[in-house]
């Protein structure tokens, strides 16, 4: 916490500010403005947002100055950041703001243009495009929100600890967005343990792979602003060669999905010592397997390799693990890199299936500083929080093992069980035996409903290999009940907007090829 702001999030930008000054803030195609412009931007445009009153500032752009100078605006405006993707359906985006209460949304000039449907009927939301050519004077369908010099903001207002900072959208099961909140209180306990934790400064140049609506993109943001270091937006085209994007740009940090490793493998981004730059690389959002981490650390040998785990609820992650090419092996389970050790100042405890404490193995619950005071609805929180021992607790919904040196080992996701043929299958130990068949480079298992009954289907990518040798070659592993009747080669397993592998579209998949085989 800064004595002067206190437990503003807005405070690490104010640090960088003062490391950075004539610095870029961030990077992002032709957009790029030092810490200085940066900020003064954001004082402009904040003093517009309080002149409208705004709570929950919706951020509409791409990475570009309107997105991240939005986001800072928001901040030092003392409001809720409300990220929103300008790719998303319309309706799904008008859903998110309602539920966030946001009266005042900062756009591109290209979100702005299909703004007009998603604010359909509204006259209580302003929008600020900072780059509208006025010029053009072309009509817009909602209210203009204009910056004035001399109404700028000298500083930025003061927030409280249990003010929120960001609202953050994730799937929600009733197919409507869930609203997460996070405050300053929670994202000010994480970004000082981070600080403890690393030694990021000036010299530094962060990745910025996730977009902006995802959680471990607010890492990218604070981790890289906390310590006066360059922000970069990788592009998709980045991947085709991304050994020379980051070598280009000088990245020194590099944070993404699992899913990412795969895409520069097949584009042969991972030979020995081809990631050089790199001191810090960072995984998170799905299952890090042993190879990815083996293989991106031989690209990248001046780097540390680390795996993050953590639900948005917990504030972007909460537990982490070091890669060892000793150690961590032995600790994996299904080829697995264990999530490491839950953050200081959170107490945690593994729950069995009737909800008693197991200390061995089962549902990780967590409670402690970084916790969400809730969701936008109440209604989202049934089942996932309980009151006990005087605490309130977070329930992840994955099933986790204690491992040695009081590491958490990964296993899967509660509902990741199914049942086939009186076997209880675990998807990932099927995963983990298909990944060692010749040949493959990734697959996924899943669980699909079948004429008789439950059936597993597999999807994989590398070479096209019969089925009868797939299923010969995982009898080696699997008990014959549980080997998979069902294959299907792709060149690349779907992702989703961000950027994890689908298995919801897989599934719709898998449903549609076992429906046409009758």
């Amino acid at each position: 916490m800064d004595a002067k702001t206190g437990p503003a999030l807005y405070g690490r930008f104010l640090r960088g500010l003062e490391l950075s000054p004539d610095l870029p803030a961030f990077e992002a195609g032709a957009g790029t403005l030092t810490y200085t412009e940066t900020h003064e931007l954001a004082l402009l445009w904040s003093g517009a947002l309080t002149r409208a009153g705004a709570r929950a500032v919706g951020v509409l752009a791409a990475k570009g100055p309107a997105a991240y100078a939005g986001i800072l605006a928001a901040l030092y405006a003392g409001a809720a950041v409300v990220p929103l993707r300008p790719d998303f359906p319309a309706a799904r985006t008008r859903q998110m703001i309602d539920a966030a209460g946001v009266t005042a949304v900062i756009a591109d000039e290209r979100a702005a243009a299909g703004l007009g449907e998603v604010l359909e009927g509204r006259t209580d939301v302003a929008v600020l495009v900072p780059d509208r050519d006025r010029d053009r004077q072309r009509p817009v369908p909602f209210p203009v929100l204009d910056p004035i010099a001399a109404e700028a903001l000298g500083a930025p207002r003061p927030v409280r600890p249990e003010d929120l900072a960001y609202v953050l959208f994730t799937s929600g099961s009733t197919g409507r967005p869930k609203g997460v909140t996070l405050t300053h209180a929670a994202t000010d306990h994480y970004f000082g343990l981070l600080d403890k934790r690393y030694d990021f400064g000036p010299h530094d140049v962060f990745s910025q792979s996730f977009d902006l609506n995802f959680d471990c993109g607010v890492f990218d943001v604070f981790c890289a602003w906390g310590a006066g270091a360059r922000l970069v937006a990788v592009p998709a085209q980045a991947y085709r060669d991304l050994p020379g994007f980051l070598a280009a740009n000088g990245v020194t940090v590099w944070f993404s999905t699992p899913s990412a490793i795969d895409l520069v493998r097949r584009t042969s981004g991972l030979a020995e010592g081809a990631l050089p730059g790199l001191r810090r690389s960072f995984f998170a959002g799905e299952a890090f397997t042993t190879r990815d981490a083996s293989d991106w650390q031989r690209a990248a040998p001046a780097s540390t390799v680390e795996n993050l785990y953590g639900p948005t609820e917990l504030t972007i992650t909460i537990a982490g693990h070091r890669w060892s090419e000793e150690l961590s092996p032995q600790l994996a389970v299904n080829g697995v890199v264990p999530i490491g050790t839950v953050h200081e100042g959170h107490h945690w405890t593994l729950l069995d299936e009737r909800g008693e404490p197991d200390p061995a193995e089962g549902e990780l619950v967590i409670a402690g500083p970084q916790l969400t005071p809730g969701y936008l609805d109440p209604a989202d929180a049934e089942g996932r929080f309980l009151e006990r021992e005087g605490r309130r607790w977070y329930r992840t919904g994955d099933r986790v093992r204690l491992v040695a040196h009081g590491e958490l080992a990964y296993l899967g996701r509660l509902d990741s069980q199914v049942q086939i043929q009186g076997w209880r299958v675990e998807l990932a130990e099927v995963e983990h035996a298909l990944r060692d068949c010749p040949g493959l480079s990734d697959a996924v298992a899943l669980g699909i409903p079948g004429a008789a009954g439950t059936e597993l289907f597999v999807f994989y990518t590398g070479a096209e290999t019969p089925p009868v040798e797939l299923a010969r070659t995982l009898r080696r592993t699997l008990p014959e009940g549980i080997v998979p009747r069902h294959y299907r080669r792709l060149d690349e397993l779907p992702l989703n907007t961000n950027r994890k592998v689908d298995r919801k579209a897989l599934a719709e998949l898998a449903g549609r090829l076992l429906w046409a085989r009758g």
